[in-house]
């Protein structure tokens, strides 16, 4: 296994973490203790801009006649809702603390982009337990670092995302609604974000009843849509502008996720520690929070800390590579310099593993 700057630190499969590394957690911990605590103000002034900046950007590049002004204008929606799309990791962390967030966050993200919250909320925390993460019952880990093919397949895939969630809530959505056998094979199979196809949700009674709730919602927001574009009082184009900017957001998150770990795990259970190795941050300028916003440049810390909000990882960061108790343990070997070389990175692991040794 290698890091992200290249070099070899300790396998990620070992369970218990050395003496050093432990003394360092402790430590970390303690200097972290005054950022775990969210602002409300933060999350909702963030959310409640990104979502309306982006949606008026969408009606300028729907209701324009001038090209240049539609492209320009889809670019921006899809950067801006991209990153009001991003809170919903949030919402199985730290948002979660925040009265009617997840609520808000799929009306102004959620059912309009087709992505619910509950496709992250109660699955993504297997993704950070040890004894789940990067092993088969983890949705949102496969072994990229082996394979190019998987990389091109999971690419690929991210390119008919909308229309396959199209499919999902409008189509499939209201029959299983009518239909229990085939509402429950949503559930388990079509209700995740999971990349991992070997992924199977269990679903408590809790979270049917949460999942009906917002097919629901999803059938109240898109029906009036469906009906000003059957009756001609909204353009068709508007339905082609909204795939480019959803393709669009679902493209830059699937680079997103490419880069956020190394993806060199063998199955095998690992702690918080080897979570840490196994990710990366990319700290980068102003420019990197335009393709990993809400916090998403920091991964290896949030592996790291999961309960940070995400407007503290930047301090979280700057603290932790200030230095640490026993120096076993830095924070460069997780650090890439950039997206293009953690990409390049994986890649080249990607086809080296394909090569028999010599």
């Amino acid at each position: 296994m290698t890091t992200a700057t290249g070099t070899a630190p300790a396998t990620i499969a070992g369970q218990a973490m050395t003496a050093g590394a432990a003394a360092d957690h402790k430590w970390a911990m303690a200097g972290l203790q005054d950022l775990h605590k969210p602002s409300p103000w933060i999350y909702w002034s963030d959310l409640l801009a990104s979502a309306a900046a982006g949606w008026g950007a969408f009606a300028i590049a729907g209701l324009s006649a001038d090209l240049l002004t539609t492209a320009v204008a889809a670019a921006l929606a899809a950067m801006l809702l991209y990153r009001a799309h991003l809170f919903i990791h949030e919402l199985s962390h730290a948002a979660r603390t925040i009265t009617g967030f997840h609520h808000v966050w799929n009306a102004v993200a959620g059912f309009p982009l087709l992505v619910p919250s509950c496709f992250a909320v109660g699955v993504h925390r297997f993704h950070h337990l040890p004894n789940t993460y990067g092993t088969a019952d983890d949705p949102e880990y496969l072994p990229f670092g082996r394979s190019r093919a998987l990389i091109a397949r999971f690419v690929g895939l991210t390119l008919v995302f909308p229309p396959l969630m199209a499919l999902r809530y409008l189509i499939a959505g209201p029959i299983g609604l009518l239909v229990p056998p085939l509402q429950r094979y949503l559930e388990r199979h079509a209700s995740s974000l999971a990349m991992n196809r070997a992924f199977v949700r269990q679903v408590g009674p809790a979270e049917h009843r949460s999942m009906v709730r917002q097919q629901c919602g999803m059938i109240l927001f898109w029906a009036p849509v469906v009906a000003l574009l059957w009756t001609g009082k909204l353009p068709l184009r508007i339905i082609v502008v909204w795939l480019v900017v959803a393709t669009g957001v679902s493209v830059v998150n699937a680079v997103r996720t490419l880069a956020a770990h190394t993806y060199a795990g063998d199955g095998s259970i690992v702690d918080r520690e080897g979570q840490r190795a196994d990710s990366i941050d990319i700290p980068g300028g102003w420019w990197t929070t335009l393709w990993a916003p809400v916090g998403h440049r920091y991964h290896a810390l949030h592996h790291y800390a999961p309960g940070l909000p995400y407007h503290n990882l930047g301090v979280a960061y700057r603290r932790l590579t200030a230095g640490s108790v026993s120096g076993e343990r830095t924070w460069r070997d997780v650090t890439s310099p950039s997206l293009a070389v953690a990409l390049a990175r994986l890649w080249s692991r990607a086809g080296a593993a394909r090569r028999p040794p010599s």
